[in-house]
Order: C-alpha cells, then sequence, then structure tokens
C-alpha cells in the first residue's frame, strides 16, 4: 500500500470534520435534529409547518459551502489528479444514486446520521449500519479495483 502524497490532505480533513462535527452538535443543540442528510431531504419531499425554513437552509449551506470557500480562499483546494478519477456514464450514477436511495430508506438514515450523529449517541443501529457501509464500501474498492481491474 502506497501512500498517495497529492492528495493526502491530513489538515484539511482534520478541519473539515471538525467543521461536520460543530455543525451536528449545533443543529441537535438548537433545533434538537439529527444531522441526516437523507432525513433533512426526505422531509423536505413531505413538508410539515415550521420545518421547511431550517431544511432549506440546511440544504443550501451544504451546497453553496464548498464554492463559497474556493472563491474566498481558493489555496484551501486539493490538489486533485483528475486523470485517475473513475469515469461513469449516466446509467451509472443514476443506478448508484437509487441504490444509495434504497439503501438510505432500508438502513432508516445515511452514514451522516447514523456515522456522525448515531454513533455520539452509542447507538448499537448505528455501529452497526456504519459497520456495514465500511464493510460495503471496501468490498466495493476490492471488486472494482482487483476483479474488474477498473
Amino acid at each position: 500500500m502506497t501512500i498517495d502524497w497529492i492528495n493526502f490532505t491530513p489538515w484539511q480533513s482534520l478541519a473539515g470534520g471538525q467543521l461536520i462535527g460543530l455543525a451536528a452538535s449545533w443543529l441537535l443543540l438548537v433545533n434538537g435534529r439529527i444531522a441526516g442528510i437523507s432525513g433533512i431531504v426526505g422531509r423536505l419531499l413531505q413538508p410539515r409547518a415550521g420545518e421547511i425554513a431550517w431544511r432549506l437552509a440546511f440544504l443550501i449551506g451544504l451546497l453553496l459551502a464548498t464554492p463559497l470557500v474556493l472563491l474566498v480562499a481558493p489555496s484551501l483546494a486539493p490538489a486533485h489528479d483528475l486523470s485517475v478519477a473513475p469515469r461513469a456514464g449516466w446509467g451509472t450514477v443514476i443506478l448508484a444514486g437509487l441504490l444509495v436511495g434504497f439503501g438510505t430508506r432500508l438502513g432508516n438514515g445515511c452514514t451522516s446520521g447514523h456515522g456522525i450523529c448515531g454513533l455520539a449517541h452509542l447507538s448499537r443501529r448505528s455501529l452497526a449500519a456504519v459497520l456495514t457501509f465500511m464493510a460495503n464500501g471496501a468490498a466495493t474498492v476490492f471488486i472494482s479495483r482487483h476483479v474488474l481491474g477498473a
């Protein structure tokens, strides 16, 4: 195993993780809500009175955070070598999105809800979900790189 030194960004990763933890804690303290993206977006599709504004604000902040940081501080952008990025067609992207959506429904939450908030609450269900996410992610990488040769 070798380290990809070009894309190795421990300080940015540490800062990003701290900001995610801070945002999740703030949402829980201020709104009493879990920062699970699938739940936040899912409840936008079935809106309840008094819940739309904060959910939209969270989603807009999530979408605009990276472009805003790149605009204000472009030096924080990691140097990605796009020549090694996997190429996927629209069919693969759509299938992957549907599988992720199905998985979040089946698992009663997504990686952010279970991995960040659920583990912080010492939830056994979240621990099982995160172990499942990680095992499937490792299996997917192994199969795509070593079996399919992608």
